[in-house]
C-alpha cells in the first residue's frame, strides 16, 4: 500500500473505483506514512482527527459500493496552510493569527470536498507565503524528500514535500510570484500557475486586492493537474474576477497538442543569472521540442528585471490588510516578514506610477512574444534548492543574483496574468530535480498542459521519487 502512495492521482482514482483497494486501507496507510515522514520533512502543520477520518474513509467506501462515488472519492487531501479548510485553523503560518479557525471553505477546497476528496489536514507554509522557503515561527521548517538537508521551495513547500515524498496523493497550492512552480520545480513535480482567475480566490474578509496570486494544481503528474483543475475552475459569485468555465474537461484534451508550434526559449529572460547544469539541462530539454516536430527559436531580448516591482507592490497590500495589528504585535511576527511587509509605507503615487509603468513595459514584452510564438519555455529556477532555512544564494558561480533571484523566472508572469508550468527536465550535477517552465497567451492553460504532456511522454518523470 505505500507504494501506492508514489503513483499518481489517477492511478489511486482507478483502484478505489474499481474497488481493488478501499478508502479505509488508503487513509490508513496515509496516516502512517504522514507519522513516519513527519519528523524528516514537517509536511504538515495540522492533522484531522484519526477516528474522524477514518469514519470519512468509510462513508467513501460506502459510495463507491453503491456506484455513487465521485471523481475525488476518497482521496486523501491536504490543504496549504494559507488557504481555509472548515475544521481546521487559518494561521497563515503566523503567530498572531495561530488560534483563528476557518468560517467556512475556499472555494477551491469546498469543490475538492463536493468531489470526494479527505481534507487531511494542512500543509506547511512561509509565512503569509512571503518567501520561496517554507518555515515559520509556528510550525518550523519544512524539508526536501531529496535531500532534507533544502528546501522543498515555498510557499507551497509542505505540499511538494507531501507530493514527491509519497505522503499523499491530492494537495492545494497557490502562486504569487512562483509559488507553485519553484516548489513543483525543486521537488521534481508538476506545476501549474493557471491564468489569472481560472481557479476562483476566498470567500475572503478582505475584497480580492492581490492581483498576481492563484490558485492552481502541484501533483506527481501532468494528467493529476488537469483532474484537480477540471474540479476546481469555473466562476464564484464571490470572486468578481473569476473566468468563466473554459466549455471543455481539460483531461480530455491533454493529448490533442497542435502540430508545428512556433516557440520561443528565453535562457535568462536577459537578466536571470541560471546555475550552469540547470541552464545546459534546461537548454537540452526544450530541443525536446525540437524532436517532436515543433520549431524552437531563442530570445535574446527580454521584459523589465520583475524583483522590485513585484516586491513593493506585495508589501504594500500586506501592510494594509497588517497594519491595524502594529505596532503592538510587531515582535510576534517573523522578523524578515514583517520587515519586509513594513517597506510597503514607502509608497507613493509616483512610485505607484512606476510600477504600473513597469507591469506596462512587462506586458508589451509579453504581447510581441506571444504574437510571434505559441510558447514561451525557460527555465522554472535558475539554481539548486538552498538550504531548509535559507538563504538564498547572493551570487551563483560568481556571478550575482538579480533583485528577483529565486523568482527570476516565475515573478513576470504573474505580474502578466500568463499560465505558465514546470516540468522536471533532468537532475543536477547533485542529484537535484531541475525545471522547464512552459508559458502559454492569456487563457491558454489548455496549452500549456498539451505542450507539458507531451513532454512528460517524451522525457518520462514520474516513476522516479525519492525514498526517504
Amino acid at each position: 500500500m505505500k507504494e501506492l502512495l508514489f503513483r499518481p492521482l489517477t492511478e489511486v482514482i482507478d483502484r478505489l473505483s474499481g474497488r481493488e483497494i478501499s478508502p479505509v486501507e488508503l487513509m490508513r496507510a496515509t496516516l502512517e506514512r504522514i507519522r513516519e515522514t513527519q519528523p524528516t520533512l514537517n509536511a504538515f502543520c495540522q492533522l484531522g482527527d484519526d477516528d474522524d477520518l477514518l469514519g470519512q474513509a468509510r462513508a467513501a467506501e460506502e459510495r463507491i459500493g453503491r456506484g455513487e462515488g465521485r471523481p475525488l472519492e476518497g482521496i486523501p487531501l491536504g490543504v496549504k496552510e494559507l488557504e481555509d479548510a472548515l475544521g481546521f485553523r487559518s494561521t497563515h503560518a503566523s503567530v498572531p493569527f495561530k488560534d483563528e479557525m476557518a468560517a467556512q471553505d475556499s472555494a477551491q477546497v469546498a469543490r475538492l470536498r463536493a468531489a470526494g476528496a479527505i481534507v487531511v489536514g494542512k500543509t506547511n507554509a512561509p509565512e503569509f507565503g512571503y518567501t520561496a522557503i517554507s518555515k515559520n515561527l509556528l510550525f518550523g521548517v519544512s524539508r526536501n524528500p531529496w535531500n532534507p538537508d533544502l528546501t522543498p521551495g515555498g510557499s507551497s513547500g509542505g505540499s511538494s514535500a507531501a507530493i514527491a515524498g509519497g505522503v499523499l496523493p491530492l494537495a492545494t497550492a497557490s502562486d504569487g510570484g512562483g509559488s507553485v512552480r519553484i516548489p513543483a520545480s525543486f521537488t521534481g513535480c508538476f506545476g501549474l500557475k493557471v491564468s489569472y482567475g481560472r481557479v476562483p480566490h476566498g470567500p475572503e474578509d478582505l475584497w480580492i486586492m492581490d492581483d498576481t496570486a492563484v490558485h492552481g494544481p502541484l501533483t506527481r503528474t501532468v494528467e493529476d493537474a488537469a483532474v484537480h483543475l477540471d474540479v476546481v475552475a469555473g466562476p464564484h459569485p464571490l470572486d468578481p474576477q473569476s473566468l468563466p468555465h473554459p466549455g471543455f474537461s481539460y483531461r480530455a484534451i491533454l493529448d490533442d497538442l497542435p502540430a508545428n508550434l512556433r516557440i520561443g526559449f528565453s535562457p535568462d529572460l536577459g537578466y536571470a543569472v541560471v546555475q550552469s547544469d540547470v541552464a545546459a539541462t534546461v537548454r537540452a530539454a526544450a530541443g525536446v521540442f525540437e524532436e517532436l516536430g515543433h520549431t524552437v527559436e531563442e530570445i535574446t531580448d527580454g521584459p523589465p528585471e520583475p524583483g522590485y516591482t513585484w516586491g513593493i507592490s506585495g508589501a504594500f497590500e500586506l501592510l494594509a490588510r497588517l497594519g491595524p495589528l502594529l505596532p503592538e504585535r510587531e515582535a510576534d511576527f517573523g522578523r524578515g516578514f514583517i520587515d519586509g511587509v513594513k517597506a510597503g509605507a514607502q509608497m507613493t503615487p509616483a512610485l505607484w506610477r512606476d510600477v504600473r509603468e513597469a507591469r506596462e513595459k512587462l506586458n508589451r514584452w509579453c504581447g510581441h512574444v506571444f504574437e510571434r510564438f505559441d510558447l514561451l519555455l525557460t527555465p522554472t529556477v535558475p539554481f539548486d534548492p538552498p538550504p531548509a532555512r535559507g538563504p538564498f544564494p547572493a551570487e551563483t558561480e560568481g556571478r550575482k543574483q538579480p533583485p528577483a533571484t529565486v523568482g527570476s523566472f516565475t515573478m513576470p508572469f504573474n505580474l502578466s496574468w500568463h499560465p505558465a508550468g514546470t516540468v522536471r527536465a533532468g537532475l543536477s550535477k547533485e542529484g537535484l530535480p531541475i525545471g522547464l517552465q512552459i508559458i502559454a497567451g492569456r487563457h491558454r492553460d489548455d496549452l500549456v498542459l498539451q505542450a507539458a504532456r507531451a513532454f512528460e511522454r517524451a522525457r518520462p518523470w514520474a516513476e522516479h521519487w525519492p525514498r526517504l
